[in-house]
């Protein structure tokens, strides 16, 4: 049988799947990374989320067939070296996507609302009648969102937005799409008119610090700028700076350049920024459901099919 290993530590149900096809050793590698990395030489297939699979990593993998990515986004795979030496990559593009768009509607209506302020406020006995204007936020009804990159998770969002909000949904990417519940629009254009701006890019070469201080300067004083793709696609530190000095109202953020991201991150200081440790997907049903598919597409690679969620280039 061949070897699986696992460099995060699969739900029970998903272990056992994965051991009907292959002998499956759980090395977690943010627990004991030389442990880890003394399998590889052994392994197949691997499995688990973030890691980065590179270079240095493929030297000491010479049988690796497959690599399963726990996750939509594959920024952490070095591909061209996958490709180069034949091995598949997957990933889990579809499972999360009515998850994160869910979290992306709350984390749109926490940052519009100051909702996370309002708790802490009424935790700490600041209590304020309905004339004080400290918790004071902004509608998120009949407004105007803009989402940058619409992909699925994007156009779940649109649906949300425009069917439960009745909001104007305007979007930018790099084709126009059909059947959307959104507008097309050049990306100068989405800046200007959105009252909320969602960045849902995929982290590549191209993209790293696609959003910056020039794109902040167009947005509306009263935007709220929200990041759930990856961190790096936004320059931190000119977003810190458009909150600074009021150059936007508010933003949501759920990914950071570094991660974990450091506590003296100096958007974890600022009132007007909700910021989230990176749980878009992060419920139980969802975790598992990833686990599940990156598990058959990982067994499938291994017994010679190819994997419907085979990531390509």
């Amino acid at each position: 049988m061949p070897t699986i290993v696992a460099y995060t530590k699969p739900p029970e149900h998903v272990l056992a799947y994965l051991e009907k096809h292959a002998e499956v050793k759980v090395y977690p590698a943010h627990e004991d990374e030389d442990a880890f990395l003394r399998a590889l030489p052994e392994a197949d297939g691997l499995i688990g989320a973030g890691y980065p699979i590179n270079e240095k990593l493929l030297e000491k993998a010479p049988r690796l067939q497959v690599v399963s990515n726990v996750s939509t986004g594959y920024d952490n795979l070095d591909m061209p070296a996958l490709t180069a030496r034949g091995i598949t990559a997957t990933n889990t593009p579809y499972v999360l996507i009515d998850t994160v768009a869910d979290t992306i509607m709350g984390m749109m209506l926490a940052a519009a609302r100051r909702i996370p302020q309002a708790d802490k406020g009424v935790k700490e006995g600041r209590w304020t009648d309905k004339r004080d204007e400290t918790f004071f936020g902004v509608n998120v009804h009949h407004k105007t969102l803009g989402i940058i990159g619409m992909g699925k998770i994007g156009e779940e969002v649109a649906r949300r937005a425009s069917l439960g909000f009745h909001m104007d949904v305007l979007y930018h990417n790099r084709r126009e799409k059909q059947n959307v519940e959104a507008k097309y629009a050049d990306l100068d254009q989405l800046l200007k008119d959105s009252d909320f701006v969602l960045v849902m890019t995929p982290l590549t070469e191209e993209t790293k610090h696609f959003i910056r201080k020039e794109h902040f300067q167009k947005m509306k004083k009263t935007a709220v700028f929200l990041n759930a793709a990856r961190g790096a696609v936004v320059k931190e530190e000119d977003l810190v700076e458009a909150l600074e000095t009021k150059e936007i109202l508010a933003a949501g953020i759920d990914v950071y350049e570094q991660e974990p991201t450091s506590p003296d991150n100096p958007l974890l200081a600022l009132d007007t920024a909700v910021t989230l440790p990176h749980i878009g997907s992060a419920t139980r049903e969802t975790r598992e459901a990833m686990y599940q598919d990156a598990a058959e597409q990982c067994a499938a690679a291994l017994a010679g099919k190819v994997p419907e969620h085979k990531i390509e280039g």
